[in-house]
């Protein structure tokens, strides 16, 4: 799936890098298991947005039950860490998570023009 990002602000911005990528309990919530993994095969690039312009990265998802030892647990959605921000977003879509860190179904790349 692709995460976009939109500029909401006045003035252009550069976007930069790999978004914090998590699955979460509730809007709220702390993460459930690991968090993404950086898929790097794409580069980093400078994503200059102008106001109303959109970065994309690449999120993938793998099915918690393909994994053994996997615990699964529901997840109410993503939490989104843009980059160089400590503020997050909540991407509600309820999805199936592993609680055990130690297996890891997110990948996500670095942002890319739209």
């Amino acid at each position: 799936m692709k995460l976009n990002l939109t500029n909401k602000g006045a003035e252009p911005c550069i976007l930069k890098g790999f978004p914090g990528v998590s699955l979460v309990a509730d809007a709220a919530g702390a993460p459930i298991g690991a968090p993404a993994a950086r898929d790097d095969s794409a580069g980093v690039a400078d994503v200059l947005l102008a106001p109303g312009q959109t970065g994309t990265a690449v999120l993938r998802y793998t099915q918690a039950g393909n994994y053994q030892g996997c615990a699964v647990v529901d997840a109410a959605g993503y939490r989104i860490y843009p980059p160089e921000d400590t503020d997050s977003l909540f991407i509600p879509q309820p999805t199936r998570a592993c609680s055990n860190a130690e297996i890891t179904l997110l990948s996500i790349g670095a942002f890319q023009p739209a």
